[in-house]
């Protein structure tokens, strides 16, 4: 990869501010890194820069400006940004560039399946995955002269607290009914079925914590390196390690 590695978010922040902006500033729009992508949540390497990784981001406008600026995004983009491809591809999916125009309602309805900003019922807020909740509340946004974005990443922040209740109880139902498994398939003689009834608790007490820290969980990919940035995982690693390795069921 040329030069030293920059994490997506600065990358895409330089590449709106020095190449996207003055294409697209004489129309009013938003700008941010929202989404899918290890980038997104701040978990990106040089590893990460092997697939769907380089310079990107959403512009948001009026449906009526949406084909003058993408013609002009299209058009004008250059190449390579810091020597990076503006075009690439991975896995069979064609390059091209990834500055997707549409209007902010357009995105969240095809990132969440639903435009949250009349209003989220509790329906919504039980059915939208939290790893989606959290590609809108984190990774950056670049330009929001209107506040739209703000005033949506305010609104999912956290579930209400209703709701938050209702996870709360529902995730230690989940602990409840496996519990007193791991000890009983010890007692049987199955040290591996023991370990994995282990794992499947530890896994769901992890998820507890997220829930108890008041911060959504992202997918299996990055669960554990999230898990250690709660601040309740310094104190709880070592005993939630130690379940995982003892040989005493």
């Amino acid at each position: 990869m040329p030069g030293p590695f920059v994490p997506g978010l600065h990358l895409s922040g330089a590449f709106y501010r020095e190449v996207v902006a003055p294409l697209v500033e004489p129309f009013p729009h938003a700008a941010a890194l929202l989404g899918w992508g290890s980038d997104v949540l701040g978990f990106d390497s040089e590893r990460s820069t092997d697939h769907g990784w380089g310079p990107r981001l959403q512009v948001f406008v009026a449906d009526a400006d949406v084909d003058a600026v993408q013609a002009r995004v299209d058009s004008g983009l250059p190449e390579a940004f810091r020597d990076l491809p503006v075009r690439f591809g991975w896995d069979g999916i064609t390059p091209r560039h990834w500055v997707a125009v549409q209007p902010l309602g357009t995105w969240l309805t095809g990132h969440l399946g639903l435009d949250p900003r009349p209003g989220m019922t509790t329906r919504d807020w039980l059915t939208v995955p939290q790893q989606l909740l959290l590609g809108v509340v984190r990774g950056a946004v670049y330009a929001d002269p209107a506040g739209e974005l703000a005033a949506v990443r305010s609104t999912l922040r956290w579930y209400p607290r209703d709701v938050w209740l209702w996870v709360l109880a529902a995730q230690w139902q989940r602990i409840a009914q496996e519990e007193a498994f791991v000890g009983r398939a010890g007692e049987a003689g199955d040290e591996l079925g023991s370990r994995l009834l282990a794992a499947r608790q530890v896994r769901e007490l992890m998820c507890l914590v997220f829930l108890l820290q008041r911060e959504y969980r992202p997918y299996q990919k990055w669960f554990g390196s999230a898990f250690a940035r709660l601040p309740a995982a310094a104190a709880l690693r070592p005993v939630l390690e130690r379940a995982l390795t003892t040989a005493d069921p």
